[in-house]
């Protein structure tokens, strides 16, 4: 029946991505998600994403005009994610040709508490920090690459550039990708960064 396969194919979709509030999904939600089933359907990542859904998808402008991809996935299936994140990578951009694909969790940030509010709630732990979470995204984005040093230059306005030295021996796989890191940690914390990868100290 007709309408039994359609009503189907919607409960999967929802399946894919789950929003806070079950708000409705936008235009590329939709289509990542389409993305993601077929991949669980007609790939062998089926058994690594039959468990796994995303939180929320966005697309962000990057220098040269170009756009890139992000998609938020719940902290719990990061660590799952992460497993098959570099063929995952490959296959979202095969079908979204000319845009990077990143994956990063979705964390909340807690505000700091004042004395009034202290009182009443238990301690906010130190991963809800506004510094936490920031690092934690820039983790997040540069996956597989470990992050091996951090300089932050201030310049004569007072303004901030966050220099981020990154593992070498990952070089050959994620230098084109650097300028897509510093346009999305822009948009999502309002941060300037630029990466490098410094020759290891002996």
């Amino acid at each position: 029946c007709l309408i039994h396969f359609y009503k189907r194919s919607m409960a999967l979709e929802r399946v894919k991505i789950i929003k806070v509030n079950n708000e409705p999904l936008d235009e590329m939600e939709k289509q990542v998600s389409q993305a993601l089933l077929d991949l669980e359907v007609n790939s062998d990542l089926k058994t690594s994403l039959r468990e796994l859904h995303v939180t929320a998808v966005k697309e962000v402008d990057c220098s040269g005009g170009k756009k890139a991809i992000v998609i938020f996935v719940p902290v719990p299936q990061l660590k799952a994610f992460q497993k098959i994140q570099s063929r995952l990578v490959r296959e979202l951009e095969k079908k979204f040709s000319g845009r990077h694909v990143v994956f990063i969790a979705q964390r909340r940030i807690l505000a700091k508490p004042t004395r009034k509010a202290n009182k009443l709630k238990q301690k906010r732990p130190r991963s809800r920090t506004l510094t936490a979470v920031h690092n934690a995204i820039l983790d997040d984005l540069v996956y597989p690459a470990e992050i091996v040093g951090k300089r932050i230059r201030i310049r004569l306005d007072g303004t901030r550039l966050f220099k981020v030295h990154l593992d070498k021996s990952q070089q050959t796989n994620i230098e084109h990708k650097t300028d897509t890191f510093a346009s999305v940690y822009k948009k999502l914390t309002g941060k300037e960064v630029n990466f490098e990868f410094p020759e290891p100290y002996l």
